[in-house]
C-alpha cells in the first residue's frame, strides 16, 4: 500500500515537515495488520510519526510498540538483575517531573534536555522510541527533532568524507539533562568516559539512507584521536546539526503519541515550569544486532 493512501483501519498520512508526518484518525489499540504495515512504511519515509487523540493504558502502549520489534529495557544505569527484577514494568519508562511522597515518579525532571539519540551508548542502540503524553504543561516541554540525514548532506564534502572514516565513543555515564546515571562516576575527560563506539555515519538497513550518528555532545570522543583534535572535529560537525529547515517541534497535548527512528533523527526537550505537571510514558524498540 502506498503510504500516501488511506490506511485501511481509517485515517491518512499527513506530512508536517520533510521528515515528519501525522497519522490521522487511527486508534493505536485497533490497528489491524494491513493498517500497521502502512504505518510502518510511512515511518520508513517520515522517521517521526505522530498519532493524536490516543487513550492508552501502559499495556496498550506496550502492545503497539512491540509491533515495531522486540522491546528494549528502559535505561536504568548500572543496576543489578535483582534491582531490575523489582521494577514492575522494565519496558515502559515514566518521564515526569511529578514528585509523590517526596520522591520523583519518573526521570529527567523539568530541565532542558540536550540533543541526543536514545541509548546510543550501548552496543546495539534502540531502533525506535515511542513517547506518549498523559499530562502536559500549559507551555514548554516541547520535544524538538532534527534530521540527521539532512545534517550529513549539509557537511562540506571533505568533512563528510572524514566523518565516514570516523568512529565515535558515546558517553554512557550521563543522561540527556547532564546528570550521572545510577552506578556511574564522573570521568576526568571524554577519553576515559565509558560507552560504546559506533561509526559516525551509518546506513539505514531498511530504507538505505545515510545519516550522522552522534548521540550527544557531552563527553563524546573520536576514537583514536588526541583529545584536542577530537573536540575540534566534533565541534565542526555539530555545527551542521539542527540547521534551519531540518528541525521540527512537537507541542504536546494529552493523548499524543510520537514514534521516531533513532537511526535518522535526534531529539531534545525544552525546559518547562517545574511547578506544572508533565507525565509521559516511553517505550523503546531493540535494534536488530545486524543493524550495528
Amino acid at each position: 500500500m502506498a503510504v500516501n493512501r488511506c490506511i485501511e483501519a481509517g485515517g491518512n498520512i499527513r506530512p508536517l515537515a520533510p521528515f515528519v508526518a501525522e497519522v490521522v484518525d487511527v486508534d493505536a489499540r485497533r490497528v489491524d495488520d494491513a493498517a500497521f504495515a502502512a504505518i510502518y512504511q510511512a515511518w520508513l519515509q517520515w522517521p517521526v510519526l505522530r498519532l493524536r487523540g490516543q487513550a492508552l493504558e501502559d499495556s496498550d502502549l506496550q502492545a503497539f510498540s512491540r509491533r515495531f520489534g522486540a522491546l528494549e529495557y528502559a535505561p536504568m544505569g548500572l543496576i543489578s538483575d535483582a534491582e531490575r527484577a523489582k521494577i514492575a514494568n522494565p519496558f515502559v519508562a515514566t518521564i515526569s517531573n511529578i514528585v509523590a511522597n517526596g520522591r520523583p515518579i519518573g526521570g529527567l525532571g523539568a530541565a532542558e534536555a540536550a540533543w541526543h539519540t536514545d541509548m546510543s551508548y550501548i552496543e546495539h542502540p534502540p531502533t525506535a522510541s515511542i513517547l506518549y503524553a498523559l499530562e502536559t504543561p500549559p507551555s514548554g516541554g516541547d520535544t524538538h527533532f532534527c534530521d540527521m540525514v539532512a545534517a550529513l548532506a549539509a557537511l562540506p564534502p571533505a568533512l563528510a568524507e572524514r566523518a565516514r572514516r570516523t568512529r565515535l565513543k558515546h558517553d554512557a555515564a550521563h543522561d540527556s539533562v547532564g546528570k550521572l546515571r545510577p552506578g556511574h562516576r564522573h570521568s576526568p575527560n571524554p577519553v576515559a568516559a565509558p560507552g560504546s563506539v559506533h561509526a559516525m555515519v551509518r546506513r539505514h538497513p531498511e530504507n538505505g539512507t545515510e545519516a550522522l550518528f552522534l548521540g550527544r555532545r557531552q563527553d563524546a570522543y573520536v576514537d583514536g584521536l588526541p583529545l584536542a583534535e577530537s573536540e575540534a572535529l566534533l565541534d565542526d560537525i555539530w555545527g551542521y546539526v539542527a540547521l534551519p529547515g531540518a528541525t521540527w517541534a512537537q507541542q504536546w497535548h494529552p493523548g499524543d503519541m510520537v514514534i521516531w527512528d533513532n537511526r535518522s533523527v535526534m531529539h531534545r526537550r525544552a525546559a518547562f515550569d517545574s511547578s506544572t505537571r508533565r507525565l509521559m510514558r516511553r517505550t523503546q524498540i531493540r535494534a536488530p544486532a545486524a543493524a550495528g
